[in-house]
């Protein structure tokens, strides 16, 4: 059980923004962002200064990375780390290491994503930057949670969710919630996944964390409208979030958001209106090279097609090809994604992949997410807290 403890009134950091841009809001602007990481970067280069170097880069490489540039993004974070690294300085390298491996994530490399962030958390703890080590651990516990494998991930989630409450950790109480209340909607507990959206939005919006409030009324307008077919609500709380990420230029959340709102007018029946969100969401995703959500647009775009009037070997040739995809991608559930798609369609069983069959073994975690995944150690936050009071 997660409790319901309240998270101070505190508005919410950035710890991801450091030295000079240190004082660059949750919610600044991701192009000025980029601005005044670039600059900075210049600056601290100039004057020898690595260490300043490397935390203006990170800024540069998360700016980049959610505005979807991720050819910038990559090259960001290696210049980060290699600054660091010069600098000899783990806390510095910690954060490159965790930037690097969000993006690999982002990108659809697991394996890559589990790697960097692991090495990111040893780094941040034998430099002592616990938030660093922190954020390193919840990248692996979303990366294990994108993938499908709740069992591996969800009391990673939760002690995570207690130590961001302990300290009184606004964004990472966010974060934590919203990712329990979408394992909680996966798996069709309903009732507690809307609590938990609903706690996130409210602790976001206390804490002044626009970006976290955003995905947060995603998931709640996601759940009012598998739920209770309240489209009206859902496409409001659409709206609300959208504006949100255009003002701090989310793009990828942006894309996201346009998804969620085909599936709403997908499940009223709206199939032109959510078709064409669809298409738009596609195009997002494709032009940020993120491949899950390419092809989770496709399915909604499989579907919405069917609907219209697409014969049904067409649409299984299509959801056939769009599970290998998706299997490809390292998404555990992709194939009860997909047949489920078929069996709400009316298309059948379809063709098993060749040299498959009713016995074929599903994806697994890649051993470097496994075994990532079995060293995460929530605890050593806190161990490391009693040191530092020493």
């Amino acid at each position: 059980m997660t409790g319901r403890v309240s998270v101070r009134s505190v508005r919410a950091s950035a710890p991801e923004y450091q030295g000079a841009l240190g004082s660059l809001s949750v919610n600044a602007s991701l192009p000025d962002v980029l601005e005044e990481g670039l600059r900075g970067a210049r600056a601290a280069e100039l004057s020898g200064d690595l260490h300043e170097a490397a935390r203006c880069r990170l800024a540069v490489a998360e700016a980049c990375r959610r505005l979807g540039r991720t050819g910038e993004a990559d090259r960001a974070w290696k210049a980060s780390y290699r600054a660091a690294r010069a600098a000899g300085h783990e806390g510095a390298m910690a954060w490159a290491l965790w930037s690097g491996g969000t993006l690999a994530r982002q990108r659809g490399a697991f394996r890559l994503a589990y790697r960097l962030l692991r090495l990111a958390a040893e780094a941040g703890e034998r430099g002592g930057d616990v938030v660093a080590r922190g954020y390193s651990l919840a990248g692996l516990a979303e990366t294990g949670r994108i993938q499908g494998d709740y069992a591996s991930v969800a009391r990673l989630h939760e002690q995570l969710l207690t130590e961001a409450r302990r300290r009184g950790e606004a964004r990472h109480t966010v974060w934590a919630l919203e990712g329990i209340a979408q394992m909680h909607r996966n798996t069709g507990r309903f009732d507690e996944a809307l609590a938990l959206f609903e706690e996130a939005a409210e602790t976001a919006e206390r804490a002044e964390d626009r970006r976290g409030w955003a995905w947060a009324l995603r998931g709640v307008a996601d759940v009012v409208s598998a739920r209770d077919g309240d489209v009206e609500r859902a496409l409001t709380l659409l709206s609300r979030a959208e504006e949100a990420c255009r003002e701090i230029r989310l793009r990828s959340a942006l894309a996201y958001n346009h998804k969620m709102r085909g599936n709403v007018l997908y499940r009223a029946g709206r199939y032109d209106e959510a078709r064409e969100l669809y298409v738009q969401a596609l195009d997002e995703f494709r032009a940020m090279d993120e491949p899950r959500g390419t092809a989770l647009s496709r399915l909604g775009l499989v579907k919405a097609d069917a609907r219209l009037g697409r014969d049904a070997a067409r649409t299984a040739a299509e959801l056939t090809a769009l599970r290998t995809d998706l299997e490809r991608i390292g998404l555990l559930h992709a194939r009860d994604i997909v047949d489920g798609a078929a069996a709400e369609l009316g298309i059948g069983r379809l063709p098993e992949p060749t040299g498959g069959g009713p016995g074929t073994a599903r994806p697994a975690l890649p051993d470097t997410g496994a075994e990532a995944l079995r060293s995460a150690d929530p605890e050593g936050l806190r161990t490391a807290d009693l040191e530092g009071a020493r």
